[in-house]
């Protein structure tokens, strides 16, 4: 079978497709055949060395794909049924824990860059009903981590007021959950035509913080008084993320696109009363709690472009070029 490896000097140039043998399936394992993935800022890092993985690693945290067989002791899904990947190759439920989220797929196990799978049933969720491959494959990582941020974390309600920064997939899917929670939707975007199709999901208004480099205290103004919770996918300075909250209110850092320390002013902390915390998408029984909810509402994830699977270099190509509005697909022809 296919599959793309990590070099032992790892690059985008260097992404190499090789011929594994297929292995078989034994105690809850299942084999999988896998149908679509999606990119997300940490495969990146991975793939070009940012983050250090052992040389042959297989790489990408989402994957979703058609069980073709199952292991003598698998007893959640049968042969044809439509399966998703996990990002936490240990964490089933419950709170985070060390153990819990110290292994990630395509990071410190083989993750899903290959024409099959197999892996521990414990490490699928079924897949949405009513989303094609890739739609159901940008879920497990930047769907997940942007259902936690607003749902769990953020505890958003009808009336709240949200605030999400750029286009890029967890932004994207962190608007429609929002939105779908019943909550008032600001984003803030370099760009007037990715603002525009913001405002076609249902955000209400858009900041260019280009245009605008005290961007918080107008976000500030256009929320009454601060916005209730804050979606930080950029990380470094924060001053103008926490001037944005109204008093009591939080964020949830999820990213550090700009990979830069995080700093901010301490009296907007302490005087703003405000909550931080930062999370690493979500547990085996919170994703169920997406699917349902994907299903339940309807939503569809935003796919800004598809590529084959023998292409994979060419789209981590595109990703590192950071202009794509909502996901990057891949497709296993």
């Amino acid at each position: 079978m296919k599959c793309f490896e990590i070099a032992a000097n790892p690059s985008i140039a260097s992404l190499g497709s090789v011929e594994r043998d297929q292995v078989e399936p034994s105690g809850d394992d299942l084999l999988v055949r896998i149908e679509a993935s999606s990119l997300n800022f940490h495969d990146y890092l991975v793939v070009t060395g940012a983050i250090k993985v052992a040389p042959g690693r297989v790489p990408l945290s989402d994957g979703v794909g058609i069980v073709e067989e199952c292991g003598p002791d698998s007893t959640r899904f049968r042969p044809g049924d439509r399966v998703m990947g996990t990002f936490f190759a240990d964490w089933p439920d419950g709170p985070p824990t060390a153990a819990g989220t110290g292994r990630m797929l395509g990071d410190h196990v083989d993750g899903f860059a290959s024409r099959y799978v197999t892996m521990s049933e414990k490490r699928f969720t079924r897949a949405p009903a009513g989303l094609s491959p890739a739609e159901a494959a940008t879920l497990p990582c930047a769907g997940l981590t942007a259902w936690r941020a607003t749902v769990i974390e953020g505890n958003i309600k009808p009336g709240d007021t949200v605030l999400v920064q750029g286009t890029g997939g967890v932004s994207v899917f962190a608007a429609q959950f929002a939105r779908m929670a019943g909550a008032r939707v600001i984003a803030t975007s370099s760009s007037a035509e990715k603002g525009e199709r913001m405002k076609a999901l249902g955000v209400e208004e858009v900041v260019n913080y280009r245009e605008n480099p005290e961007w918080g205290d107008t976000v500030k103004q256009l929320s009454d008084g601060g916005v209730d919770h804050l979606v930080e996918v950029a990380g470094g300075d924060l001053a103008q993320s926490l001037q944005a909250l109204r008093v009591d209110g939080s964020l949830c850092l999820v990213g550090a696109l700009t990979r830069q320390p995080i700093a901010f002013p301490a009296p907007y902390m302490i005087y703003g009363n405000l909550h931080v915390s930062g999370i690493t998408v979500g547990s085996r029984q919170q994703q169920l709690d997406m699917v349902k909810a994907v299903e339940t509402g309807g939503l569809r994830p935003v796919i800004d472009s598809v590529h084959s699977f023998h292409d994979l270099p060419e789209a981590f190509g595109a990703l590192k070029q950071q202009r794509h509005f909502g996901k990057i697909a891949i497709e296993y022809d």
